[in-house]
């Protein structure tokens, strides 16, 4: 059997897929919606080595194995390796064509990371977010366009553009928060400034926004100042834990929330609520992975997306981890069901008020910034070079399907800092 061939069956790629290899070999229609290109003997020894998601991933990012036309076909097509396993012809196929290539055992690419010390610790969560967003604020800017905001966006139709869409979201959070003139904002996880620089102009609000991301914190004081608002919005290189500062009338939490940590997750529920004065508002805007049953077991059938995590974007949790996330994208990020943010968020002393899913949001976000890559990946490889951009190609890509998919969703949910009896909001609030 050719390599081309062995890939097809091996992956159970299906008929809108095409494979190619080092040796010559061709297999599937040459109209297919895209070809899986097998440069090296290094691409199957990755798979062999690491037969999940992340031999595949490691192949993808070192140039090994390539995809030629629409990645999200392969995505959905080609997510699970497990045929080679139950396969001993497939698996015999494998060994005779990965030859040498298996004894020099391909080390991982560079930009695979291992993180030391204890899990959630200041200095590990420092370490754990400048891998990710530390990378190049040009490159950040050519992905997210100039909204300059890496968080799920709010479409009042799929023909909003991007930079519209996150104006939305941005809105719909300050209405939830009840922002006005003069309200004390804090925003935990700030990014370039974003939801800051929308309370200033459009509330009045006055702002602190803290990130543990220095190229962050320094592009998001420029933009700040560029605005005229340095007499309204403190940025700070700070970790949230470290405020002292309330109360705030309220606090934004915008896709910061995944790097806090399970562990540390009732640590953050306390601060945040000691942060608020009475009656103040808190928003926390999250990625969440799917339910559980008791059993620990999805409540749902196992659908492929749901095995591989690069099919599903970020799981993290101990059941359903993904190791390409973990060591490429974002290291620690740990994701909770939305049922346990809720009762964690009532266990602390907050009243949660409303719940939303914006899944369907996200995926639409997702897509644009992925478009927004490859129609600028020249640029963007100038910037973070080819497997850095590979990385960012195949997470967002993956994680867009994971929430068209229901393999993951985000929800924003309010909660209030009871006052009393009182809870400040209308009895029907329209947000």
């Amino acid at each position: 059997m050719d390599v081309a061939t062995f890939v097809m069956s091996a992956l159970d790629a299906g008929p809108n897929l095409a494979a190619r290899a080092y040796d010559g070999s061709r297999a599937g229609s040459p109209d297919a919606e895209a070809t899986i290109v097998i440069r090296n003997p290094e691409a199957l020894s990755r798979v062999v080595l690491r037969p999940d998601e992340l031999g595949l991933a490691r192949a993808y990012v070192a140039g090994d194995l390539d995809v030629e036309g629409d990645l999200y076909a392969v995505l959905e097509r080609a997510s699970d390796v497990a045929p080679i396993w139950r396969s001993p012809k497939l698996f015999k196929t494998l060994l005779g064509a990965v030859g040498s290539a298996l004894r020099d055992r391909p080390a991982p690419p560079p930009e695979e990371v291992h993180l030391r010390g204890l899990r959630h610790t200041k200095r590990r969560d420092r370490t754990a977010v400048s891998h990710h967003y530390d990378v190049s604020n040009e490159f950040y800017r050519l992905v997210l366009g100039p909204a300059l905001t890496y968080s799920c966006a709010v479409f009042a139709s799929p023909t909003d553009t991007l930079e519209q869409a996150q104006a939305n979201k941005h809105e719909l959070v300050s209405r939830k928060l009840g922002l006005g003139d003069g309200s004390r904002l804090l925003d935990v996880g700030c990014g370039w400034g974003g939801m800051l620089l929308h309370a200033g102009e459009h509330h009045g609000a006055r702002g602190v926004g803290v990130t543990i991301s220095r190229a962050q914190a320094e592009l998001a004081a420029k933009r700040v100042a560029e605005a005229g608002l340095n007499d309204r919005i403190e940025i700070r290189l700070q970790d949230y834990r470290d405020v002292v500062d309330g109360p705030f009338d309220a606090i934004s939490s915008i896709g910061m929330f995944e790097h806090v940590g399970r562990a540390r997750f009732d640590g953050y529920t306390s601060r945040l609520f000691d942060l608020l004065r009475p009656g103040g508002r808190l928003l926390n805007h999250a990625i969440s992975r799917p339910a559980f049953s008791l059993s620990g077991t999805l409540r749902e059938p196992r659908t492929r997306l749901h095995r591989m995590g690069v099919a599903s974007g970020i799981t993290n949790d101990s059941r359903i981890r993904s190791p390409f996330m973990d060591r490429y994208v974002f290291p620690d990020g740990e994701l909770l069901e939305v049922g346990a943010v809720v009762s964690t968020l009532q266990e602390g002393g907050f009243e949660v008020r409303h719940v939303e899913s914006l899944r369907e949001h996200y995926a639409l976000t997702l897509r644009r910034w992925v478009a927004n890559l490859e129609d600028s990946w020249d640029d963007a490889v100038r910037h973070v070079g080819q497997a850095r951009a590979r990385v960012w190609r195949l997470y967002m890509a993956g994680s867009a399907l994971g929430f068209e998919r229901n393999g993951i969703s985000v929800h924003q949910v309010l909660a209030v800092k009871p006052d009393g009896g009182r809870s400040g909001l209308a009895l029907r609030p329209s947000f």
